[in-house]
């Protein structure tokens, strides 16, 4: 009884030493609980294919409902338009087209990403990781331009500026290399030890 709970207390009593020591450094984890091979490096890279496609998945989703249920409806009857047709597209054609833009851009990326995951496409690749960056960012131009009162270039800045800074957090970020204040604000799952085998 002894042996089999005392290597799970060493992993944890070496994991708060680990801590302690460091104040900035990450937990060493080898890992599979094994011993030693350096600190891990969280990067978008060191996702799963499953976890990417779940991300896929419900950005699908959500384009696909984008698509369908275009902001402002649709007329009702037949009164100098035809009922069926979305209302955005009569008022606001520069607005319409440009949702149906970052609507399009989404589903079809996303579905792009799906495909590639399916087939063995690795989550490292740059196929992957570009398919994502539009695919989520485009989420964010349908939102910004289905508000009535920002300007298209205004939509436009913000969905160019979200495509830098995810495309610099994909690639260069690691949590690792992030300051200690901002690793505190949501720390390793440290006190979990279920997980060690």
């Amino acid at each position: 009884m002894g042996s089999t709970g005392n290597p799970v207390r060493v992993d944890v009593e070496r994991l708060g030493q680990q801590q302690g020591q460091g104040g900035d450094s990450l937990p060493q984890n080898g890992g599979g609980g094994g011993g030693g091979g350096g600190p891990p490096k969280p990067t978008f890279d060191a996702n799963e294919v499953s976890t990417l496609l779940v991300v896929a998945t419900l950005i699908t989703a959500l384009s696909y409902q984008l698509g369908t249920n275009i902001p402002g409806g649709y007329w009702q009857d037949d009164n100098g338009h035809v009922a069926g047709d979305p209302i955005m597209r009569d008022k606001h054609r520069r607005r319409y087209w440009l949702f149906m833009a970052g609507s399009w851009a989404a589903f079809g990326t996303s579905m792009l990403l799906t495909l590639g995951l399916l087939t063995g496409v690795p989550a490292k690749s740059r196929l992957v990781r570009y398919a994502f960056l539009v695919a989520y960012s485009s989420l964010v131009l349908t939102f910004v331009t289905s508000q009535p009162r920002t300007s298209l270039a205004m939509d436009l800045a913000i969905w160019g500026a979200l495509m830098a800074v995810l495309t610099v957090f994909t690639k260069y970020l690691r949590v690792d290399t992030l300051p200690s204040w901002v690793r505190s604000l949501c720390p390793p799952p440290a006190s979990c030890c279920c997980s060690c085998s």
